[in-house]
């Protein structure tokens, strides 16, 4: 199983010549931004990348939409991800050691996007968001239940959802937060933190399970 690159995949495959360079020239201006700590608008990335904003607007008609394709863009390889490991413990392993230097790597870009969520929860608490889309994140859903489809049949299905749900507290930009930001660790020995948790998470899983049976 691999994960969808969804939206943003399909309209690579779609565009191709002017548009798809007007389109690459537009993610790239908008990257670069992320990259320096800037949520931008639809409106902010076209006047940096000179071009207009009905142009820019045909192309992504909400911030939520821009900011949604340049996470993809950044995801890169993780979602290309595949299970193919055969237990769990070394499937997490994989995938952190797939994803937590890509995350390291466009860090500013993730928490651009974080931010633009963490606004929009704000705007919508307060009854000012209105009609803007919002914008969302799940693509680590999928990649933890990938994870855990090994233990199909060891375990309820409750209990590996429950498991999954417990992977993501320690993958995402969210783990750089914490041990990076908090704890002053280098970018290696968070992703070593990281994998000691969850493969420390799958093992309680798997016992809790075998105690149940």
């Amino acid at each position: 199983m691999n994960v969808s690159r969804q939206q943003n995949g399909i309209a690579n495959s779609a565009e191709r010549g002017p548009r798809a360079r007007t389109r690459k020239l537009m993610l790239d201006t908008a990257t670069r931004l992320m990259q320096s700590g800037i949520t931008p608008s639809v409106s902010e990335v076209a006047e940096a990348a000179e071009v207009s904003r009905a142009t820019a607007y045909r192309y992504f008609p909400s911030q939520a939409a821009l900011v949604h394709a340049v996470v993809d863009e950044a995801l890169g390889p993780i979602l290309d991800w595949s299970c193919e490991r055969p237990d769990a413990r070394t499937r997490i392993a994989d995938l952190l050691a797939t994803a937590m230097p890509r995350i390291d790597e466009f860090e500013a870009t993730f928490k651009a996007a974080l931010k633009l969520s963490l606004d929009q929860w704000a705007q919508r608490q307060a009854g000012t968001l209105g009609n803007e889309p919002l914008f969302t994140r799940g693509h680590r859903v999928d990649l933890l239940k990938c994870v855990t489809a090994p233990l199909q049949g060891t375990m309820t299905p409750e209990s590996r959802e429950r498991l999954a749900q417990a992977l993501s507290l320690v993958f995402g930009v969210e783990v750089l937060i914490v041990l990076k930001d908090i704890w002053g660790l280098t970018a290696e020995r968070a992703q070593s933190v990281a994998e000691w948790a969850a493969k420390a998470l799958v093992d309680a899983a798997i016992r809790q399970a075998e105690g149940e049976t």
